[in-house]
């Protein structure tokens, strides 16, 4: 508790400095427009009054007793009636990277005011980016820091309680701030995924509000009927390319010019996959894909092969997530399913993958011979696959059964929650 004071203590002082070393300087003010200026510095000052009132009342508590009694209630009363500024600051990131490399690119006295005053000592060595990114990390630390807290009070406590009440709110916060980073940048693919995209069959609008690209990529179709006669053609297989957004599938085949011609396409509810096995090399990596309606109302199927055994695993769970994967996730709570902890942090590379940080630790639901993972983080149940040479697997069954109990003891407003709605659905 002492730590999320003194850390947003640090953050406060971290903020002004963003605001008063960078934001009023004179010279950088001459330099930007004031247009250019509102997207590189968002509602800074709204987070930093936000900051300033939080840690006012942290402090008091903190004068009241050097033994901190609680802080989570301030952290919830906080979070419900002021942290909403954090979403409009995060939900302008990817604008403000923008704007800023392109300041950096086109005006020169820009870059050489920026450098000039990183140098200072204030700054700690510390870049201009680093400080702009403080308001994401700390919204996203301070919601570990409260998952820590709730692991150390006493269970079926008021301090229980109101850390379980502030985790909730936090999440949500944390939750809408991706969701808003997320959002603009999946716009901007569909507008470019829709001009690519060429029709066949009758035309499907891509763009949508509530759509969104979860994985694109070659696979080869096989062609003709399965005798040891066509398995010794060359032209067996043809290549055939698939978007797979959350709610359509659009199966086209590449064409000149950068451009995909679309022959068949289906509602994501209505796919199923099945896996062959022991078919031998030329079919080995290879699935069926079922289309129970397709673009002709009709049932279709593809017998697809995939480049690698993790790019089929990856391809069926993402066309038809509902599967059972290997092993059980945990929120089954009804076995021991092995887990992984981050030793390296990782960088998500595509829509299907998961970005990890340090110390994250995960439930294995499917691996591969070839090195990859589906893995479901326990602190917040994001799912993605990434390789299994970024963490370690937890072989001790008594951590990883602590591992799960702290998770469900975060997650039990959530349950208790669902339990409620559930029995207000039945009556």
């Amino acid at each position: 508790m002492f730590e999320l004071v003194t850390s947003e203590a640090s953050y406060y002082k971290s903020l002004n400095l963003l605001v008063s070393h960078f934001m009023e300087n004179e010279r950088l003010k001459k330099i930007l427009h004031p247009s250019e200026a509102h997207i590189l510095f968002s509602n800074v000052l709204d987070v930093m009054a936000v900051s300033e009132r939080f840690l006012l009342d942290l402090e008091q508590r903190v004068e009241e007793n050097i033994v901190i009694s609680d802080v989570c209630d301030i952290v919830y009363q906080h979070t419900v009636n002021h942290f909403s500024v954090y979403i409009t600051y995060v939900s302008n990131q990817t604008y403000q990277e923008r704007a800023y490399k392109q300041l950096l690119q086109d005006k020169p006295a820009f870059r050489e005011v920026i450098s000039q005053l990183e140098l200072d000592p204030k700054c700690k060595g510390l870049s201009f980016s680093s400080f702009l990114i403080l308001p994401f990390q700390r919204i996203t630390r301070l919601k570990l820091l409260v998952q820590n807290i709730l692991k150390k009070v006493e269970e079926k406590s008021d301090r229980e309680n109101t850390a379980l009440d502030a985790h909730k709110e936090l999440e949500t916060v944390v939750k809408a701030c991706n969701e808003g980073v997320r959002k603009m940048s999946r716009t901007e693919q569909m507008i470019s995924i829709q001009k690519k995209l060429e029709f066949k069959i009758k035309s499907v609008p891509i763009i949508s509000h509530s759509r969104w690209l979860l994985k694109q990529g070659e696979l080869q179709q096989m062609n003709g009927p399965k005798t040891s006669r066509t398995l010794r053609t060359k032209k067996l297989f043809r290549e055939i390319y698939l978007f797979l957004f959350n709610d359509l599938l659009v199966i086209c085949r590449q064409i000149p010019g950068d451009k995909y011609q679309v022959f068949d396409s289906a509602p994501r509810g209505l796919l199923r996959v099945e896996e062959l096995e022991d078919q031998g090399q030329s079919l080995a990596n290879v699935f069926i894909l079922r289309l129970l309606e397709n673009a002709d109302d009709r049932e279709a199927s593809y017998m697809l092969k995939a480049s690698s055994q993790s790019e089929m695993k990856r391809w069926m769970i993402s066309l038809a997530p509902n599967r059972r994967t290997k092993f059980v996730s945990f929120t089954s709570r009804l076995v021991d399913c092995p887990q992984i902890q981050c030793v390296h942090p990782y960088v998500a590379q595509q829509p299907d993958e998961l970005s990890l940080e340090l110390a994250d630790v995960l439930n294995i639901l499917d691996k591969t011979d070839d090195g990859w993972i589906f893995g479901e983080r326990l602190h917040d149940q994001e799912r993605g696959w990434f390789p299994s040479s970024m963490g370690e697997e937890i072989l001790n069954p008594k951590i990883r059964a602590q591992n799960l109990k702290e998770c469900f003891r975060v997650h039990k407003s959530d349950d208790s929650q669902r339990r409620k709605l559930g029995s207000r659905n039945r009556q």
